[in-house]
């Protein structure tokens, strides 16, 4: 490599790790406003890459589990820089939402959580932000009888089965029946992603996700280490959730409330206190980390649930072009996402809206956040700080 060319790549890394970390710093509004935010700063200011393959690059995100705002500025970071191009602008965009609920969770810890009034208001807070995402979901996701039928079920099976893995069993059927009610889709035309990854790393990367996943489970019953039951816990959630940030709610509270890892007041006060922070609601492991094992906790939750987005997105582009044009996949697709829907209901209704909505009062407030967030189109932020405040208040009526 010439002289020239290597500080041209080290210039171009650290342009990444400038432009991700300033989206980082003020990317407010969940998934969907991230897109845009990307867009707006990738594509049309910097030309990265054009509206056809930025457009291709999000399909392929929206169809792998975890967080598909982080994968898309990952997949974004490799094509531009490389692998190390894809790690910094994976750190730009994470890190300053990390370490606000690193800080947070430790602050946390000198309260009574069970007693704090404002605590409260923030759990107000996560019902009116579920219930704005639920809509929007729904009227994407399941516009029809049949996908509505598809969430029904999966919102019942999720309600009356609550246990750790019945999540993957909803998606797989959910699959199924995508696969048969829509197998004749229409695949549309694409053009071609240039991506600089090599099929057989891709292939490395694959085996790893999947071998993780069948293995930790494993070690952590024959260790009983409690880091590698940490690390498990993470992995595995980042690992099966289609549908973004919301949708790992459940998992993460069906795996450390009832197991006594942390209450459920301090569970749903952290969920709350993510809405206030730019960047991916998946940073709401490093506050989960951080209440159960401090900042060494914190530091590995955000590996864990992170882990498999980069290994899922490393993995799976060079083989997109091919996949994305069987009409099957696109059918088994429109049924998982239908089941997103369902899946997110049933955690809005537990533990969401059964330990915050108490009194006539809990839900009046929800309503005026609800209203500040879907009809005043006010930030996320503004709507938290309310909520903690309103909490408080309320106790003095």
């Amino acid at each position: 490599m010439t002289k020239h060319h290597a500080d041209r790549s080290w210039k171009t890394l650290l342009e990444i790790l400038i432009v991700s970390t300033r989206l980082g710093l003020t990317s407010f509004g969940g998934p969907i406003a991230h897109l845009g935010y990307f867009h707006a700063e990738y594509i049309r200011k910097r030309k990265w890459l054009d509206e056809k393959n930025y457009a291709d690059l999000v399909a392929l995100c929206q169809f792998l589990p975890g967080p598909a705002s982080s994968q898309v500025g990952i997949g974004i970071g490799v094509m531009r820089g490389g692998l190390l191009g894809g790690i910094l602008a994976f750190l730009g965009f994470t890190l300053p939402s990390v370490v606000a609920l690193i800080v947070f969770a430790l602050i946390l810890q000198g309260w009574d959580a069970e007693t704090a009034d404002w605590i409260h208001g923030l759990k107000i807070v996560a019902v009116a932000v579920v219930a704005h995402a639920i809509i929007g979901m729904a009227q994407k996701l399941a516009p029809d009888v049949k996908r509505k039928s598809i969430a029904l079920f999966a919102l019942v099976a999720a309600l009356l089965w609550q246990t750790a893995y019945i999540q993957v069993c909803v998606i797989l059927v959910a699959a199924f029946l995508g696969l048969l009610f829509y197998k004749n889709q229409k695949a549309a035309e694409h053009s071609v992603i240039q991506f600089p990854i090599s099929r057989r790393f891709a292939v490395c990367c694959l085996s790893l996700f999947f071998g993780l996943l069948i293995l930790l489970p494993v070690l952590r019953e024959m260790t009983a280490n409690g880091w590698i039951a940490l690390f498990d816990s993470f992995y595995r959630s980042g690992s099966l959730v289609f549908g973004g940030g919301h949708v790992v709610l459940p998992l993460l509270e069906r795996e450390f409330v009832p197991s006594g890892w942390m209450g459920e007041e301090a569970f749903l006060a952290g969920y709350g206190a993510a809405q206030a922070v730019p960047g991916p609601l998946f940073t709401f492991a490093s506050y989960l980390g951080a209440v159960i094992s401090g900042w060494q906790g914190a530091l590995l939750a955000t590996a864990a649930i992170f882990l498999p987005a980069f290994l899922l997105i490393l993995g799976t582009l060079p083989f997109w072009d091919s996949l994305r044009r069987n009409p099957k996949v696109k059918g088994a697709l429109m049924g998982v996402n239908a089941a997103v829907v369902g899946i997110l209901i049933s955690a809005f209704y537990h533990p969401i809206w059964t330990s915050s909505i108490l009194a006539p009062i809990d839900f009046a407030f929800a309503a005026v956040l609800f209203s500040m967030l879907a009809y005043w189109k006010l930030p996320p932020w503004v709507v938290v700080c309310t909520g903690a405040a309103g909490g408080s208040l309320m106790a003095l009526i």
